[in-house]
C-alpha cells in the first residue's frame, strides 16, 4: 500500500451520520499530508486477586480523526463554490452565495453541517460519517494559502479499489501583492496565521453503536499571529495598542487577480493578546498574537471568493 496513492472525497450530509455516498467525479478534494488516527474507549480491569498481573481490558468503541492540508483556491468561476465548500461548512462556517459574483464563508452558531469523508488508501477505504471539525490557516509571502483541517467522525473501513477522482484544475494563487492592514495600518509582514479554535465535542451515548452520539461544534475562539516589521511609535505603536485594549479591523487584501479565484480574508474586530520582539533576516520585527471577536454576531472572520 503506497503512501502517495490516496484519495479523499467529502460530501455534506442531509441527515446526520447518514452516508450521502460522495462521488469521485464531483466530491474529490486535492489534499496534502493526510493522517488518520483513532480515539478509543478502553476500560482497564483492576480487580484484586492472588496474582498481581493485569487482566485483559475491554474495548468500548472508537471515533476516527482525519487531518490533512489543502492549498486554498477558488472554483475559477465567480459565484461557484470552491472545492473546500463542504469542509468549511462542517467546521462551523455558513455559506453565502451571490450568483456570478461571490461565495463567502462566515462563522455559524446553528444549523452546522456534518460531512461524510471517504479516505482511500491504495486498496482500503476508511469512511468517516457524521464528521465535524476545525481548521487553521497559514499564509506565507510567495506561497499559497494553506488550510489545515482536522475532522472527527464515526468510522468504518473495508477493502476497496482506489477511486478515480476528478479534481478542480484551478491553480492556487501565491500570497503576493496583498494590501494587508491592521487597525488601518499597512504593516509589512511575511506571515499571518490563524486558528478557528472550534471545539468539537464527542459526547458518549449508550445508544451509539460505537459508544458515541452526535459529534457537535460547541464553541469557537479565533486567534492568530503575524510578524510586522518594527517601526517607531509615531508610525504605529503596537505595544500601546496592546496595553490599552485597542481594537481594529484586519484584512489581507485581495489575493489573486482572476475572477473566481480571488480570495479576501477579513476580521472586523481584532485585539492584541501578546507581543514579543523578533529578528527577521537582521530586520527588527515583532511577533504579534491576536484574537478576533464578534462585531454584530457570528462575524469575527469572513473568507470570500470572488
Amino acid at each position: 500500500m503506497l503512501i502517495h496513492r490516496e484519495v479523499i472525497l467529502a460530501k455534506v450530509e442531509s441527515t446526520y451520520n447518514a452516508d450521502p455516498t460522495p462521488s469521485a467525479s464531483t466530491d474529490a478534494v486535492l489534499v496534502q499530508n493526510p493522517s488518520l488516527s483513532f480515539n478509543a474507549n478502553y476500560t482497564d480491569r483492576t480487580p484484586v486477586k492472588p496474582a498481581i498481573g493485569k487482566l485483559q481490558g475491554i474495548y468500548g468503541g472508537k471515533l476516527a480523526e482525519l487531518s490533512f492540508d489543502v492549498l486554498l483556491r477558488g472554483s475559477g468561476t465567480a459565484g461557484s463554490v470552491p472545492e473546500v465548500s463542504d469542509l468549511l461548512k462542517s467546521c462551523g462556517m455558513g455559506e453565502t452565495i451571490v450568483g456570478a459574483t461571490s461565495v463567502t464563508y462566515a462563522p455559524a452558531s446553528t444549523s452546522i453541517d456534518s460531512v461524510t469523508l471517504y479516505y482511500y488508501q491504495d486498496g482500503k477505504l476508511h469512511k468517516l460519517t457524521g464528521a465535524r471539525g476545525t481548521f487553521t490557516t497559514t499564509m506565507t509571502a510567495g506561497a499559497p494559502i494553506t488550510l489545515s483541517f482536522t475532522f472527527t467522525g464515526h468510522h468504518s473501513d473495508s477493502d476497496a479499489a482506489i477511486a478515480s477522482p476528478t479534481y478542480d484544475t484551478t491553480l492556487p494563487e501565491p500570497v503576493v501583492n496583498g494590501a494587508f492592514t491592521v487597525d488601518s495600518y499597512a504593516a509589512v509582514i511575511s506571515e499571518l496565521s490563524f486558528d478557528m479554535g472550534v471545539t468539537v465535542a464527542t459526547p458518549q451515548s449508550i445508544s451509539g453503536s460505537d459508544g458515541y452520539g452526535e459529534i457537535r461544534v460547541t464553541d469557537r475562539n479565533v486567534t492568530g499571529s503575524f510578524d510586522p516589521e518594527e517601526v517607531v511609535n509615531s508610525t504605529y505603536d503596537f505595544l500601546n495598542k496592546f496595553e490599552t485594549d485597542a481594537t481594529g479591523a484586519l484584512s489581507i487584501g485581495s489575493i489573486g487577480a482572476t475572477a473566481g479565484n480571488i480570495i479576501d480574508i477579513d476580521m472586523p474586530v481584532v485585539y492584541y493578546r501578546e507581543i514579543s520582539q523578533a529578528d527577521r533576516d537582521g530586520i527588527r520585527s515583532l511577533s504579534v498574537g491576536f484574537g478576533a471577536s464578534e462585531s454584530s454576531g457570528d462575524d469575527e472572520i469572513s473568507i470570500a471568493f470572488t
